[in-house]
């Protein structure tokens, strides 16, 4: 277990995605929005949750056979694409409050989503060796 990844800059917003996915969620199926709405939110907590396991476990080093940053990249992008299609719906329709903060969550979600494949592009270097064939410093 790695200790000190909830505790560095991609630890707490990849945290701070996970509650606010889940907010999210939870206001779109207590407001009983339409269930597209819902179901965006619960996979973004479902696949955020699962991203946070896999760097505080250290799968990510095991697991060598999938570059784990960059698929974190595309995860952050595609669901900040999606989540600013489905919450400014949210907020344009918005059949009640709990869609209405719903919607705002969620944009506050894909500000997030933006924020943390912004910070996984400035930590990745295409050009570095990675693995084994890395030169010894």
């Amino acid at each position: 277990v790695d200790r000190a990844y909830p505790r560095s800059v991609r630890g707490l917003l990849k945290i701070a995605r996970t509650l606010v996915a889940l907010a999210t969620l939870l206001c779109f199926v207590a407001s009983k929005a339409h269930e597209a709405y819902a179901a965006l939110a619960g996979m973004e907590t479902v696949i955020t949750v699962l991203f946070l396991l896999v760097y505080l476990l250290r799968l990510d080093r095991r697991m060598r056979c999938l570059f784990w940053p960059l698929a974190d990249i595309l995860n952050s992008v595609i669901a900040a694409l999606f989540l600013l299609v489905v919450c400014l719906f949210a907020i344009i329709i918005r059949t009640n409050k709990g869609t209405l903060a719903g919607g705002v969550l969620g944009l506050i979600l894909l500000v997030l989503c933006l924020a943390d494949a912004v910070l996984l592009c400035k930590e990745i270097s295409l050009n570095k060796a990675r693995g084994r064939s890395a030169p010894a410093k």
